[in-house]
């Protein structure tokens, strides 16, 4: 009848899981990489050999190297949001706005923000990689707002909530940077603080 059989349908599912599984340590690797060596370091031989599997396996998931970074950073970045969004599942809102401001400005200051800066260099210089970096920067951006704009609990129907929100988000990238060459973190959690006590001031205006 040329049906599937049980025995073909058990060997199938494991095959899957260990494609599955294969692709996400390509894109975990990816990221430390491209985050320890920069663009120039990170060849797909290189990734491909840190998650201990072929490059013609990598080649399958990935048949570029651009395939492969690009889908490197947006995966980190959707589990980082997923993991900031269980930090607060019912919402900090008003309740402990620092500790909102505290875990956004750790999204810019991990090996993710590492792996995407430089990301972004090679992106000058590399006319395709340029718009597809583009484009997830675009998307990770928005979702990146829309997270902190629900964490906060902020308004923006209300004058110039919208911007502050954003200028939260255009300062922790900036602390992002600052913290690639020295540990900053005495000086980012004065910052922190500060922009704390200013949300409270206009979102409870």
């Amino acid at each position: 009848m040329g049906g599937v059989s049980t025995a073909d349908r058990a060997e199938r599912v494991p095959k899957q899981d260990r494609s599955r599984a294969t692709r996400q340590r390509l894109l975990e690797a990816a990221v430390a990489c491209l985050a320890e060596h920069g663009w120039a370091g990170s060849t797909v031989s290189v990734v491909a050999e840190r998650a201990g599997v072929s490059r013609g396996a990598a080649q399958h998931h990935f048949p570029t190297r651009e395939d492969l970074f690009t889908a490197a950073v947006e995966y980190v970045a959707e589990e980082r949001s997923t993991a900031l969004r269980a930090l607060f599942p019912e919402g900090a809102g008003a309740a402990d706005r620092h500790a909102v401001v505290a875990a956004l400005v750790d999204l810019y200051t991990g090996p993710l923000f590492r792996a995407a800066l430089h990301l972004w260099v090679a992106a000058t210089n590399e006319e395709q990689l340029r718009a597809r970096v583009t484009e997830l920067e675009t998307r990770v951006g928005r979702e990146s707002h829309r997270i902190a704009v629900d964490l906060l609990g902020a308004d923006e129907t209300r004058p110039g909530v919208r911007e502050t929100v954003q200028g939260l988000l255009d300062m922790a990238r900036g602390l992002g940077l600052a913290n690639l060459l020295t540990d900053d973190s005495a000086r980012r959690e004065r910052v922190v603080e500060q922009w704390a006590r200013l949300l409270d001031d206009v979102l409870d205006d």
